[in-house]
């Protein structure tokens, strides 16, 4: 096995997480960068990461990191880090293709003594039961006596400029005892926060998957006190900051939850729960009820809108903000699609404005065109779906001149007061 000293890394995919952690490793000791998209490989090698997560700067630092989406680059690495996506399907299955194309890739040039470890969001044993045995097929190597394998969950957060990958907290593992101190080893190099060191690969995929389904379900509580508070009258927010005055009461808000993680890696744990013959009740509960609340929101805003006597059939909405977090243009599985798609159910014509998003992608990505700048006094609605702060610095007066006389304006964020928004999640 190989030591500390000898790692030559290749980082699997470089997009949110991968990139990140190629640069930090990239500022320390030689590292290729791999991706199959010869255009983002191009933009990386030209100075720019469009997900902006890491700026220009940055990327320069990291002087022992080159890119490459030729698989012949990654002949010489010994340590492989897997990054890719792991979305889910139209039946809300997990859909692994990205992680056992890139085990197929890596299976090409897979030596004696190479470390493989993944950091993409899986259920427990997938590491071991589906990508290990894929390494075997391809590589025709035997695991734990040519080769290892590790885990290591990513924590990225996407668009948070404070708790960036160095400042937190890893958990690592690996297939051997010696092969789980190398991996914990090479990590300290960059997290300056630490490691925690689990004793088996399946409990740090358990631990990840647990992390957002825990999430999850505090966002669903906080969803379904929001749709009681709205019929008995009472200002969900002014509930929450009144109850959050207790030391240990969670700061969790009601919204959309999509991403790459929340509203995906509950599902990666239920689909092995029903694998192992056990039906999770409560984790399903609070996706069905994260899932609706699009609808929700859009039988809201119809109610208000009949009450001041807007004609639905043929009315217009703008929808503010697309992303599925604010300040930043990350637009995988983002739940504001849920919301267009429902207005289009009444025949509304839907405008979308978000300064974050990249217009082709949106449009590749969800059929969206999203205006340039909004005309004035065009909408019978709009909704405030994401908090960017291009938007809160608007006010409630920048955001109404886009609005007819008498339309409805719906806060889901707050960032309004209270008396500036007609409706509030």
């Amino acid at each position: 096995m190989h030591t500390l000293e000898d790692l030559k890394l290749a980082i699997i995919g470089l997009g949110y997480v991968g990139l990140p952690l190629a640069v930090e490793f990239g500022k320390r000791r030689p590292v290729v960068g791999f991706d199959i998209d010869h255009a983002r490989i191009a933009a990386l090698e030209a100075g720019h990461d469009r997900t902006l997560e890491v700026d220009d700067h940055e990327l320069r630092e990291a002087r022992q990191l080159r890119y490459s989406a030729d698989i012949a680059s990654l002949a010489d690495c010994n340590f492989y880090i897997v990054t890719v996506p792991t979305p889910i399907d139209s039946h809300k299955k997990p859909d692994l293709l990205p992680l056992i194309r890139a085990s197929e890739t890596i299976g090409q040039v897979l030596k004696r003594g190479d470390i493989v470890v993944y950091e993409s969001t899986v259920y427990p044993g997938a590491t071991e039961e589906g990508c290990v045995p894929v390494l075997e097929r391809v590589s025709g190597l035997a695991f734990n006596r040519d080769f290892y394998a590790g885990y290591s969950p990513e924590r990225i957060n996407p668009g948070d400029r404070e708790h960036r990958i160095t400042g937190i907290r890893k958990i690592t593992s690996g297939s051997t005892p010696e092969v789980a101190e190398l991996v914990d080893a090479l990590y300290r190099e960059i997290i300056a926060a630490g490691t925690y060191k689990a004793d088996s690969i399946r409990i740090a995929e358990a631990a990840k998957v647990i992390e957002n389904t825990q999430r999850d379900l505090n966002i669903a509580l906080v969803n379904e006190l929001a749709v009681i508070f709205n019929r008995m009258g009472i200002d969900t927010e002014a509930v929450l900051q009144a109850a959050g005055t207790k030391w240990n009461f969670l700061p969790f808000r009601p919204g959309l939850v999509g991403g790459h993680c929340i509203g995906v890696d509950p599902y990666y744990l239920t689909h092995k729960a029903e694998a192992i013959g056990y039906h999770p009740e409560i984790i399903l509960a609070g996706r069905r009820l994260n899932d609706g609340m699009g609808g929700y929101v859009v039988s809201q805003l119809i109610k208000a809108m009949l009450r001041r006597r807007i004609q639905i059939d043929g009315a217009r909405a703008l929808v503010m903000g697309l992303t599925f977090k604010e300040n930043c243009p990350d637009l995988r599985n983002t739940r504001v699609v849920d919301i267009i798609q429902e207005l289009r159910q009444y025949n509304i014509s839907v405008d979308v404005y978000d300064p974050w998003v990249d217009a082709e992608e949106a449009r590749r990505a969800y059929d969206i065109r999203p205006l340039d700048s909004p005309p004035a006094s065009a909408y019978d609605g709009i909704i405030l779906a994401v908090a960017h702060h291009q938007f809160r610095s608007m006010g409630a007066p920048g955001i109404r001149r886009f609005g007819k006389p008498g339309h409805v304006l719906y806060d889901l964020k707050y960032l309004l007061k209270p008396d500036e928004a007609d409706l509030r999640l």
